[in-house]
């Protein structure tokens, strides 16, 4: 039987502590309500003493949520404590969490408090949030550093008081999986049968958080305190998503599983990327760019027969579509053969032995060979300009008391035309007047922008890439207006797309005639 493992989020709390990922009051409401539909057991919301807006952000969410717990973090200090109440309880299942630091290290040089003073103000916080609310966490700050005969001390005296979780935290994220297990299994030991919940909160200064944290659930431990994204202070905090799954497809060597779920972890990851602006590295574990692609020959091949050789969890059970066989120079012919097959070429082996031939000379020269570059293999020759769109002229008009609308002036051959859309941007509006004139839609799947130059008239670099009946087109532009360059670099996706379009018509008219007996 598998034990039950709560997933206190701090995302909103540590995790916004992470340099550059603070966010406004409705910010923190949208990923407040993504954190609920992700399933977490509590959502700490914020530190409310700590400013206004904090506190503001603390209670908007404490009456929002409907399911998870609500906690507000306190110093030992009861107006600390007074504000945390003040904030959350309107929520319908509110905690309180005070904490002071443990740590002869942080007694001598931050408090400067003795370790008689430090044990009475913890307990006296903890009888205070007590009668405020029945659920209390105490948290033993830089727990990991703290010696362990005193750790017990205080642990058996705050959960006396009424703690009903008591957290271990490794602060500084110095401890070691094995050291770290060992307290929580003294500290368990010490507390008998008290009805207190352990929980732990790694930080990941020496890259150990989830194993920090996995090593505590092995011994005792049923919360886990983490981040979406893994973000927070310095190095940050345990990976929400990591935990999760690693509980999940490890469960019969871990005998634990969480309520997450985990089908909400990549939205999750992608709404706090785009509310704070820290992007996740392609390869981080679960929810990285590149954590379901694979380019090696080898690997592809396994995968194309069985998933199961080279994934260990499926993309669906987080949240992402499908895996991506990632097409560049350790790439085999079963996975060109299979992405022709998916562009809708069944070649036959002579002629993927040639494109096989002509992609391996194009894969040395590039990263990864995309779309609409295979099918430039098979179909050698340059577009047809006349039948390519050319941008005009363009107008936008945007601000923060208008809605965003463009005007687009595109010519084909000899014929002009002109027609304007509103968007949610001027990016947006420019993309769909585009879409109305050439009547060509597209779903639009990546856009970046960057400086290729320096000061107040840098070039800007625009790279687009556009789905467009099924398959994938890049564009890319160049411009002092990132506008135009958006623009040209969205256009010139959609001609790469239509000279594509027109090649299968031609193939399939021929390919007709020829059974007729035509030609």
């Amino acid at each position: 039987m598998q034990d039950r493992i709560a997933i206190f989020d701090t995302t909103l709390r540590d995790g916004e502590q992470s340099p550059g990922c603070s966010m406004n009051v409705e910010e923190k409401l949208r990923m407040a309500r993504q954190l609920e539909r992700l399933n977490v057991d509590v959502v700490e919301a914020g530190f409310p003493a700590s400013s206004a807006g904090d506190f503001e952000a603390v209670r908007a969410i404490a009456g929002e949520l409907t399911r998870c717990a609500v906690a507000g973090l306190s110093r030992a200090v009861l107006a600390d404590i007074d504000r945390t109440w003040e904030a959350i309880r309107i929520a319908r299942r509110p905690r309180i969490h005070t904490f002071i630091a443990t740590s002869d290290i942080h007694l001598a040089h931050k408090l400067r408090k003795t370790r008689e003073e430090v044990l009475r103000d913890a307990v006296r916080a903890v009888e205070y949030a007590k009668s405020l609310t029945e659920d209390v966490e105490f948290s033993c700050e830089d727990a990991s550093r703290t010696d362990t005969g005193y750790l017990v001390e205080i642990a058996q005296a705050v959960v006396a008081a009424g703690a009903t979780v008591l957290n271990l935290p490794d602060t500084v994220g110095f401890a070691v999986p094995e050291e770290y297990g060992a307290m929580f299994r003294r500290v368990r030991e010490s507390l008998g049968k008290a009805p207190v919940v352990l929980s732990a909160h790694c930080h990941n200064d020496l890259g150990l958080a989830v194993a920090n944290s996995l090593a505590a659930i092995a011994n005792g431990a049923r919360q886990i305190e983490c981040t979406v994204n893994g973000i927070g202070e310095r190095a940050g905090n345990a990976a929400l998503e990591e935990i999760v799954i690693a509980l999940n497809v490890r469960s019969e060597k871990l005998g634990a599983a969480t309520a997450v779920e985990s089908t909400e972890i990549y939205r999750s990851s992608r709404l706090l990327s785009s509310l704070t602006g820290m992007m996740v590295q392609r390869n981080k574990a679960i929810v990285g760019a590149n954590a379901f692609a694979h380019e090696a020959g080898i690997h592809q091949d396994g995968m194309l027969k069985s998933a199961i050789t080279y994934e260990i969890m499926t993309p669906q059970s987080v949240g992402i579509r499908h895996s991506t066989l990632v097409l560049g120079k350790h790439s085999g012919r079963h996975a060109l053969k299979k992405r022709y097959a998916e562009l809708g070429y069944d070649l036959a082996a002579e002629e993927l032995d040639r494109a096989y031939a002509a992609f391996c000379a194009l894969a040395d020269r590039k990263k990864e060979v995309f779309d609409e570059e295979l099918i430039a293999v098979l179909d050698e020759g340059t577009r047809n300009s006349e039948r390519d769109f050319h941008l005009v002229g363009l107008h936008v008009s945007t601000g923060t008391s208008v809605r965003p609308t463009a005007t687009v002036e595109l010519r084909r051959g000899e014929e002009t035309m002109v027609d304007s859309a509103t968007g949610d941007g001027p990016v947006d509006a420019m993309y769909r007047a585009i879409e109305r004139l050439t009547g060509v839609v597209g779903r639009l799947t990546e856009y970046s922008l960057k400086s290729v130059s320096t000061g107040h008239d840098t070039v800007g670099e625009v790279f687009v890439r556009v789905e467009f009946d099924g398959v994938s087109y890049n564009g890319r532009a160049v411009s002092t207006d990132v506008i135009t360059g958006s623009a040209r670099a969205y256009i010139e996706a959609m001609n790469r797309a239509l000279t594509v379009r027109s090649r299968r018509e031609g193939r399939t008219k021929e390919s007709i005639a020829y059974a007729a007996g035509v030609v």
